[in-house]
């Protein structure tokens, strides 16, 4: 018997019992359809880990803070001047001190660090338009190479000496604005008190609108000024402080070579800590959530591969039930000639098939399953995370599941098909 003539007999063999068939092909399906829900879950996820980290900037910068003399100590810390905590929501918890211009120049001088800027916050007592009403409102900032998503304008261009920022869309209807594209262009004042409580007023120039958005970094709904608003402000703050509590900042941004592989980059946060401050990435700060997601996809997909092992026994079942009724075709088979290697190929291609029949119709409904409920949720209560697509399939995790259920159900016929492929001819022809 010829390959493909063994390949169609296998297949039309399949559905002799088709209540027996249909039930077990049901129970791949199961586990097939659970993989890829769990993959899809894990790609999608992860995906969206991904694009957070490229929107928090650029892959070459580390976040640095300059570390407490008691971090390492327990119980009641002695009160330090220099005290300080971080504005960056990514890097709360850390134990840290003020980063002074002494500092900056010892980062600079450090092995592997190409540029050095120190994190300026300033806080803002309330934006205006016109004689319109006041809201307070907060101040963020961009990392180079950080994105936004914009829903009018442009982002606030840092190479400009105009006093720009990008408002959040949630601000513009409150300020009197019909709509974002009327706020583009406008002017808006801010008001920043001094270190006496003087309030200034600053007119910047609303470059943008921010779309409001949720991501694993934190609320978007801050304004983002340009670096010639954000040092403007910050000037207004530092008046009427003593010299030597002028320009301290909470935490610097270090700039390394984007070429360097993670052990160069290891070394220079090695480096760092020798110096005496803590440096992480964007990659690491998001990496304990990629951890934790991998972590619960790797258990649901424990359980798919449980429901699959389930599954394999139905395929034994139905192999050996399928060579009991057939002893006396296969007999005859033998009988002409057809070798053990034959026959034990014909009975492992049928398991084959059915594990193919399992996995596909597993795989398809589970993308379909998968993508309308991602739909869904991105409409209604995962709103909020713009750009998240929590089901997402990729081809390699897909062929992937459709091997995998192929190959268990391969090897789960492997002992039926030992049995038939064993029988004596003569005794297969007498059978009853």
């Amino acid at each position: 018997m010829k390959t493909l003539d063994l390949v169609g007999t296998a297949i039309g063999s399949t559905f002799r019992s088709k209540t027996r068939t249909v039930l077990t092909i049901l129970a791949i399906f199961i586990g097939a359809f659970t993989l890829t829900i769990t993959n899809g879950l894990g790609t999608g996820i992860n995906d969206y880990i991904d694009d957070t980290v490229a929107t928090f900037g650029a892959s070459d910068v580390l976040s640095v803070t300059k570390t407490a003399e008691t971090a390492a100590t327990s119980g009641p810390q002695v009160y330090d001047p220099d005290s300080v905590s971080s504005t960056d929501s990514r890097l709360t918890g850390a134990s840290s001190t003020v980063i002074t211009q002494d500092d900056l120049d010892t980062l600079a001088a450090i092995d592997g660090v190409q540029k050095v800027e120190p994190v300026r916050s300033v806080s803002v007592d309330y934006i205006q338009f016109g004689s319109g009403t006041k809201y307070t409102i907060s101040a963020g900032s961009l990392v180079a190479g950080q994105t936004v998503t914009l829903a009018a304008g442009a982002v606030p261009d840092d190479a400009s000496s105009e006093l720009e920022l990008a408002l959040p869309n949630e601000y513009v209807e409150p300020l009197g604005f019909a709509d974002a594209d009327e706020a583009v262009g406008q002017t808006v004042t801010l008001a920043v008190s001094d270190a006496t409580g003087a309030q200034h007023a600053v007119t910047a120039t609303v470059t943008g609108v921010s779309e409001d958005t949720f991501s694993l970094g934190g609320s978007t709904s801050s304004m983002l000024p340009n670096t010639a608003l954000t040092d403007a402000m910050y000037e207004i703050t530092q008046t009427g402080l003593q010299a030597d509590q002028q320009n301290r900042y909470a935490q610097a941004r270090v700039w390394f070579d984007p070429a360097a592989t993670d052990a160069e980059v290891s070394a220079l946060q090695d480096r760092l800590t020798d110096a005496g401050f803590t440096s992480t990435t964007v990659a690491q700060q998001l990496g304990t959530f990629k951890t934790v997601i991998d972590g619960i996809v790797l258990v649901l997909n424990a359980f798919a591969i449980i429901a699959l092992l389930a599954a394999s026994f139905g395929i034994i079942n139905t192999l050996y039930m399928s060579v009991q009724e057939r002893t006396r075709e296969i007999g005859l088979m033998k009988a002409m000639g057809m070798g053990s290697g034959r026959v034990f190929g014909l009975f492992s291609l049928e398991a084959t098939f059915i594990g193919f029949l399992g996995s596909a119709i597993g795989v398809v409904i589970g993308m379909l399953a998968g993508t309308v409920i991602s739909t869904v949720l991105s409409r209604t209560v995962l709103s909020d995370l713009s750009g998240l697509n929590l089901i997402a399939f990729d081809t390699t995790s897909i062929v992937s599941v459709i091997l995998l259920v192929m190959v268990i159900a391969f090897l789960a016929g492997t002992l039926p098909a030992l049995r038939a492929a064993r029988k004596d001819p003569v005794e297969a022809l007498r059978y009853e």
